[in-house]
């Protein structure tokens, strides 16, 4: 039901709501029922508390969502009999248009009763009433639209949330004002409960009448065990009320669970000779402009019927038949009918129970609930990724608009995230941006969780520990920047494998701790020296030919005291872009390019241990490889078995650079 309660409902008992202050230790949780009461806007810092009227516990909404500012209502509107959960609300002013509440139950079924009210109270001192949309999950539930300050408004959903998924319930901002909330409740409904709610369709409350009582008590949990509200309805010059203190039981194969103190009561037509009739307008939106509806009757005979009379009536809606012969309730037990289909295309409907006949009595009706038809065919993001990509959420407490489902509506899909919408297939995520993000501690494992995960920049964080290998795994990865942590360790063989074959472009310079020998690292001194010379120059990669350009820059030859070329040469700077290494004559020159150079194990790790030959030279052989920014470069040796000497090598250089 969308509107205000009936201002009689908020002198009704259970309004009172004169609570204990019972402090609940867990936030963020159902109860032993699998209920969850949430009173929004209440200060994580207060104690949960308990109705005493159902004796049910309200917690703070803290535990279930981390967006929104906690207000209270403006004093002038609170009177003795409003109930305490009233006194708060929970206002969304940011940036983000899409505000959520994830709502976990410890219930085993998959169907649920959602409840959300709203009372705005000027409680922000603008009195502007707003308007806004609500959605369950991935879907459009209902339009808020708030009348004045001091009428309240419930709406309520029975739905399906399918597999393991938390329930999640999303404000949405529409320009017509700033979204707020009282209240929010969910409570978990056997599977059996109400048949039309399924996996394409949900039920949105428009009514639901306990007919047949001038009290003005709204009947709610003990008395009905899924916290459902039965308003009372009552038309004293059309209707007259019948009822019995005797209980109402229920058939085994019961769908709608309607509780005794409900069904006690009904009505009759005052003129005998006159139908029954039920009537609602049709409620349309811009997101819902036709909305269907259905409508559950709920029959039971109070009266022991004299020999000789009969009540028996026909069940119309809109002048259609719903039942092909008359329908007679039975003495003391719910028999409900039901409407198999929706009924749309008119502004009104009407429900008519017409005696038969070859009845004596006029019709009887105890309780009637309408609601309007809620499509549930929006796909949420793959089940996988949504579990992946909250976990990240949680490990790095990421802010963000990262509420409700990563990837649907797509107009809401999380910051920087880049998300696939495939027909055949749920939404997945592709691409993830949570450079510059503040990111501490070790790279979580669950990245590797996101299966079609093509782009990952992670960059300009504070990042430490090692890469995880799996994420070589991900095969539809070609993008991962890791520049500017404090990461450590080996970079995994199998990142720099792909690296090197081109099929992924690997970022990850400024990890001053970080080695890309893809094995171990060890102290320079230990590292493998060689021989043989070793120059490396970027080239420029022309189709399928790779012209090798040697970028050599000035070396100044430093010779000193020593043997011949036969002792290698010790590196003189590991911080420059181009390597050459010799042996003086007293084994101890070297020779030095004034450029950037690199390690030998930097160098097996950008040729993948020198594995790719793609040519020879006068020098020696030359190696395929790629830099840890992703250059592609070229890495020429000189072997000692070449005809040319050292000198020729450098002159090579120099004439290079020239």
């Amino acid at each position: 039901m969308v509107g205000p309660w009936p201002r009689s409902a908020m002198a009704a008992p259970w309004l009172l709501l004169v609570l204990a202050g019972v402090v609940l230790r867990v936030h963020g949780q159902a109860d032993n029922l699998g209920f969850i009461s949430i009173d929004c806007g209440l200060p994580v810092s207060a104690s949960g508390y308990v109705d005493n009227a159902t004796k049910l516990s309200f917690v703070s909404d803290a535990g279930f969502i981390d967006a929104g500012t906690n207000y209270n209502m403006s004093a002038e509107y609170i009177t003795p009999s409003m109930g305490r959960s009233w006194h708060t609300v929970r206002s969304f002013t940011g940036a983000s248009a899409r505000n959520c509440y994830t709502l976990r139950s410890l219930a085993s079924g998959l169907k649920y009763l959602i409840r959300a009210t709203f009372m705005y109270g000027n409680y922000d001192g603008v009195n502007r009433v707003p308007v806004f949309d609500l959605h369950v999950g991935v879907n459009y539930w209902t339009t808020v639209n708030i009348s004045d300050a001091d009428t309240p408004v419930m709406v309520e959903v029975i739905t399906l949330i399918a597999g393991d998924r938390p329930a999640q319930v999303c404000l949405v901002n529409t320009g017509s004002g700033t979204p707020f909330i009282s209240g929010l409740s969910l409570r978990p409904l056997k599977d059996s409960l109400y048949p039309m709610a399924n996996t394409t369709q949900g039920l949105v409350l428009l009514s639901r009448s306990n007919l047949g009582t001038s009290d003005s008590k709204v009947i709610r949990f003990p008395d009905d065990p899924h916290d459902r509200f039965w308003f009372p309805e009552s038309k004293p010059t059309e209707w007259l009320e019948i009822a019995t203190p005797l209980k109402v039981q229920h058939y085994d194969n019961d769908n709608f669970d309607v509780p005794s103190a409900v069904m006690q009561t009904a009505v009759t037509p005052i003129n005998a000779s006159k139908p029954i009739e039920y009537s609602w307008d049709a409620e349309p939106s811009a997101k819902n402009p036709a909305p269907g509806y259905m409508c559950i009757l709920h029959f039971s005979e109070l009266q022991v019927l004299p020999a000789g009379t009969a009540r028996q009536f026909y069940i119309n809606i809109n002048g259609i038949l719903a039942l092909d012969n008359g329908f007679t309730p039975d003495y003391l037990y719910s028999d409900p009918v039901h409407s198999t289909r929706a009924f749309d295309g008119f502004h009104q409907y009407t429900v008519s129970l017409n005696a038969t006949p070859n009845s004596t009595l006029p019709p009887v009706l105890n309780a009637i609930e309408i609601f309007s038809v809620l499509p549930t065919t929006g796909v949420p993001t793959a089940a996988q990724d949504v579990s992946a990509i909250t976990e990240i959420r949680g490990k790095y407490q990421v802010k963000k608009n990262w509420m409700g489902d990563p990837c649907v509506p797509k107009s809401f899909a999380w910051n920087g995230l880049g998300c696939s919408y495939a027909v055949s297939s749920p939404p997945s995520v592709t691409g993830l941006n949570l450079s510059s993000s503040g990111l501490t501690g070790n790279m979580s494992a669950s990245f590797a969780s996101l299966k079609g995960l093509q782009y990952l920049d992670l960059s300009r964080n504070s990042l430490t520990g090692s890469i995880p290998g799996i994420l070589s795994q991900l095969s539809s990865l070609t993008f991962l920047d890791l520049t500017a942590n404090q990461l450590s360790g080996s970079i995994p063989s199998g990142l720099l494998k792909r690296m090197q074959d081109g099929s992924l472009t690997l970022r990850f310079g400024n990890n001053p701790d970080l080695c890309s020998n893809g094995e171990s690292c060890q102290p320079q001194n230990k590292k493998k020296t060689s021989k043989v010379a070793l120059y490396v120059v970027v080239p420029i990669v022309a189709v399928l030919v790779i012209v090798l350009l040697l970028v050599l820059l000035i070396c100044i030859l430093k010779k000193k005291k020593g043997r011949a070329a036969r002792n290698s040469v010790r590196l003189q700077n590991e911080a420059s872009i181009a390597l050459s290494r010799t042996r003086g004559s007293n084994g101890q020159s070297s020779v030095c390019l004034d450029n950037r150079r690199f390690t030998y194990a930097e160098l097996e790790a950008f040729t993948d241990g020198f594995r790719r030959e793609i040519g020879r030279g006068g020098f020696g052989k030359v190696y395929d490889g790629f830099l840890e920014d992703g250059t592609q470069v070229a890495v020429k040796l000189r072997s000692e078995s070449s005809d040319q000497g050292v000198q020729e090598f450098l002159a090579e250089v120099r004439s290079s650079q020239l």
